[in-house]
């Protein structure tokens, strides 16, 4: 559809706003409450019935599901998230719970409870790992300095985490210890930027790790509601089919009701895209605009998806005497960190895992007497998309069984208290967040990204999500919309 095409037709509700939003992931929600905070009109249009994108929950029974949060990075000084936060508010609305340890790691005969704090993560680790002091004090040396690091090597070669760890650590169990939650970020070590996880897992041992209470919506719908109080306009249920361009320039959107075929339009002297960039390209914008970032775009590598299995049980773990809030399971076909994007990519019986029990902490996701946890994998959009309905369901079931079976494992006693159990897979995130592969992190941070050029900018078109420069995860989609609020505010 053109520009000229929208205009000419009967169905129009014309508009006009500072902003338009795509989508309400955080990145959206950000950018939407910080623009409508300095007094810019704000429109946000999101095509699922609430706002959060993977930051959201939903009720099954008894039980209120998290479906993407574990843990965000903490809240120390410099973390500019935490600035953020004070600017819109959010701390005296929104309240977060600290999470006890940063991960457990399950793997053979290891049995290593990781701290956040990093010095106690040190002893922990020497006392497993001696012969390996000189590794384990370089390893935290980089991820705790990594932003001086970063700044004073952006003219050297980028280097990938695999090859890092290899260079400074002997032991080949240390280094999969030390890889625990590489899951948080990315599906293989060997083409993971070292400088972005040094940065991310870095934030992790200096500020710990929070869990929102209540639930990630808890946050989505604040955002959403400052936005509306300042003014703002936030329209659930409806899909944006076009970025309208008029001079080379993005001028406004067209957007129609979910299961409805009325083109609506809206104009704005900005649009911002917290949909995927790859989407975006691929099919909001015009064939012109489409060619012109089409090349940027196909060179980046879009990064893995999550399976995750929602259990409610009907009594908490600990009455199991399980006290652990976050556990990461390496199968023992994994023999050195080289394994671990084949382990990743293999069969569902061998594959590793983590598991979340939210009933170790003040989670507020079930009531008294009853519990909820995550089982949570790797996952992959190619082991799903060729199955008819009928196939998927029972995929679905033999993998919920599987994962089951080997949690049973760990904690003896766990299945005969599940009082209910879903599974969400690739397949699943990619319909409730129009991610291409169901990815949940955006372009896979690789090293080679320094290194490519930023995707050509559309006159007045800016990008919030995931996908972009900074990359994916909750603090990642924070910080992109800030940044993408700042460039709309600073415009002349």
């Amino acid at each position: 559809m053109t520009i000229n095409d929208v205009i000419s037709s009967n169905k129009i509700n014309k508009m006009q706003y500072d902003v338009i939003i795509i989508g309400a992931g955080l990145g959206g929600l950000t950018a939407g409450a910080k623009l409508a905070k300095e007094g810019k009109k704000v429109l946000l249009v999101e095509q699922h019935s609430v706002p959060g994108g993977c930051a959201t929950t939903f009720k099954r029974k008894d039980f209120l599901f998290e479906v993407g949060l574990h843990e965000m990075d903490g809240f120390q000084k410099r973390d500019v998230k935490s600035k953020i936060f004070r600017d819109l508010d959010v701390f005296n609305n929104v309240d977060f719970v600290k999470v006890p340890e940063f991960y457990r790691f399950v793997y053979k005969d290891y049995n290593i409870v990781i701290p956040h704090d990093p010095e106690e993560a040190k002893t922990v680790l020497l006392k497993h790992f001696p012969e390996d002091q000189k590794g384990i004090e370089a390893y935290f040396y980089q991820i705790l300095n990594a932003k001086e690091i970063n700044k004073k090597n952006e003219e050297k070669e980028e280097r990938n985490l695999g090859e890092f760890l290899d260079s400074i650590i002997k032991n080949k169990d240390l280094k999969l210890a030390l890889l625990g939650n590489l899951g948080y970020f990315h599906d293989d070590p060997y083409s993971l930027s070292l400088s972005y996880y040094s940065m991310a897992q870095g934030s992790y041992y200096s500020g710990g790790g929070y869990f929102i209470k209540g639930g990630s919506q808890k946050l989505s719908d604040y955002l959403s509601r400052f936005i509306t109080e300042n003014g703002g306009q936030v329209i659930f249920n409806h899909l944006v089919t076009n970025i309208l361009i008029e001079d080379d320039k993005a001028i406004g959107i067209s957007y129609k009701k979910n299961n409805t075929n009325n083109i609506l339009t809206a104009y704005a002297n900005n649009i911002i895209s917290n949909s995927s960039i790859p989407l975006t390209t691929n099919t909001l914008l015009p064939k012109k605009q489409r060619d012109i970032l089409k090349p940027f775009v196909d060179k980046r590598k879009i990064g893995a998806s999550l399976l995750t299995i929602y259990l409610g049980f009907n009594k908490p773990l600990k009455e199991l005497e399980y006290n652990y809030y976050s556990t990461f399971i390496f199968d023992d076909s994994i023999n050195n960190i080289a394994d671990i994007k084949n382990n990743n990519q293999g069969d569902f019986k061998n594959r590793s895992f983590t598991f979340i029990d939210y009933g170790q902490i003040d989670s507020a996701l079930a009531p008294k007497g009853k519990s909820v946890g995550v089982i949570c994998c790797i996952d992959y959009i190619k082991d799903w998309e060729r199955l008819d309905k009928k196939g998927y369901v029972s995929k679905k079931e033999e993998v919920a069984q599987i994962f089951i079976d080997k949690l049973e494992l760990l904690i003896p006693g766990i299945k005969s208290i599940i009082d209910y159990y879903e599974v969400g897979t690739s397949k699943t995130i990619k319909r409730y967040t129009l991610n291409p592969e169901g990815a949940v992190y955006g372009f896979s941070q690789t090293p080679l990204r320094a290194k490519l050029e930023p995707i050509k900018s559309i006159k007045n078109l800016y990008f919030s999500s995931a996908w972009t420069k900074i990359g994916g995860g909750f603090s990642g989609a924070i910080f992109n919309g800030y940044l993408c609020a700042f460039d709309i505010i600073r415009k002349k």
